[in-house]
C-alpha cells in the first residue's frame, strides 16, 4: 500500500468507514456531527478523491447509490500522518520528541511504551 496524504475532512470520513463498514455517502454524512456539516455534495466528492487515492472501494451498486468501504486500515492512515508530520520537521524524530516533551504532551508512560516496542522491532531485526 503506497502511504496516502489524507486531510482533515479524509479522515473524518474514512473514521465513518472504518465504524460502519459498507456505507453509502449519505450514511456516511449522517456520522458527522451537525455542527459545521458540509453538504452532501461536498461529502460526495470527498468519498470520490478518495476512492482515486485508493483509500476506499467501491463495493457494489443499489440503483444509483454506490456502496464503499475502507481500502486502508486505521494503522495505515496513522502511518501516514505521522510520517507526513515528520518531514514537517525535516524528518528528524528528535525535533518531534523535543517539542512533545517541551509541550508537556508526552509523558514517562508514553516513553515506557515506546521503549518497549522499540526494544521488540530489536528482536525482530535479524543479527548482522
Amino acid at each position: 500500500m503506497t502511504r496516502v496524504k489524507l486531510t482533515k475532512l479524509e479522515m473524518q470520513i474514512l473514521e465513518g468507514f472504518w465504524r460502519l463498514g459498507p456505507s453509502s455517502v449519505r450514511e456516511i454524512l449522517e456520522t458527522i456531527p451537525a455542527k459545521r456539516k458540509p453538504a452532501y455534495t461536498t461529502i460526495q466528492t470527498v468519498v470520490y478523491r478518495l476512492e482515486r487515492k485508493q483509500a476506499l472501494r467501491c463495493v457494489k451498486r443499489i440503483s444509483n447509490a454506490k456502496i464503499f468501504e475502507a481500502a486502508i486500515t486505521p494503522a495505515e492512515a496513522q502511518r501516514a500522518f505521522v510520517d507526513e508530520l515528520l518531514s514537517m520537521f525535516g524528518g528528524r524524530v528528535q525535533a518531534l520528541m523535543s517539542h512533545l516533551i517541551e509541550s508537556g504532551s508526552l509523558t514517562m508512560k508514553d516513553i515506557k511504551e515506546a521503549e518497549e516496542v522499540l526494544r521488540k522491532a530489536n528482536k525482530k531485526e535479524p543479527s548482522r
